[in-house]
């Protein structure tokens, strides 16, 4: 009899112990926060309120990245795809600019066009650089200017050094997992999403 009470007793402590390891811990609260910005389509929206109720993939760019930006944005399209054969719904894309001197709602329009985004549950947006500063420091992702090029015109262009990220927020506007947005598991973020759902 002792032995069949140790035997419940650690089944009991070990489904325990890997169920928790299953649970999405918060890693920020920023659903008090709210930060006005405006989408592609010039229309005020306000971050992370938009997405409340809702689950959110969230994703840091600037148009004129060479190569992790155009990869997250290509990752965080193959996301919506996997999730929507899965039939999974309640779900809101976010891509926030941290150039906003550039990334006027236009220019995050035909971005998004470059890269075949659907824009039913997919927004783009920027806003005030102030305001994107505080935004950023809020969500825990760095983004800086480094290196600048003169080009033939005589203008000059610059690049970000910035934080690889997609973001998982939870409907009350918890951050609860952060992934390298240019090579995210998409299998794993959509186990993800379905456990917050």
């Amino acid at each position: 009899m002792k032995n069949i009470t140790k035997i419940l007793l650690f089944t009991f402590v070990a489904q325990f112990f890997f169920s928790c390891m299953d649970e999405l811990d918060t890693i920020n609260d920023i659903s008090k926060s709210n930060f006005a910005l405006i989408n592609q389509d010039s229309i005020h929206a306000n971050f992370p309120s938009l997405i409340k109720g809702k689950v959110g993939i969230v994703g840091y760019i600037f148009t004129n990245c060479p190569d992790i930006c155009p990869l997250t944005t290509n990752n965080m399209r193959l996301i919506k795809e996997a999730l929507e054969n899965d039939k999974i719904t309640n779900v809101e894309f976010v891509s926030i600019s941290f150039d906003p001197e550039i990334d006027k709602p236009g220019i995050l329009k035909n971005f998004s066009k470059l890269h075949n985004v659907q824009f039913s549950n997919w927004e783009f947006l920027t806003g005030e650089k102030e305001t994107i500063k505080n935004l950023l420091k809020e969500v825990g992702v760095v983004a800086f200017v480094g290196d600048s090029v003169l080009i033939k015109d005589s203008s000059y262009t610059y690049l970000y050094v910035h934080t690889d990220r997609i973001q998982l927020i939870d409907q009350d506007g918890k951050i609860r997992k952060n992934y390298l947005g240019s090579q995210i598991n998409i299998d794993e973020i959509v186990e993800d999403v379905k456990k917050l759902l």
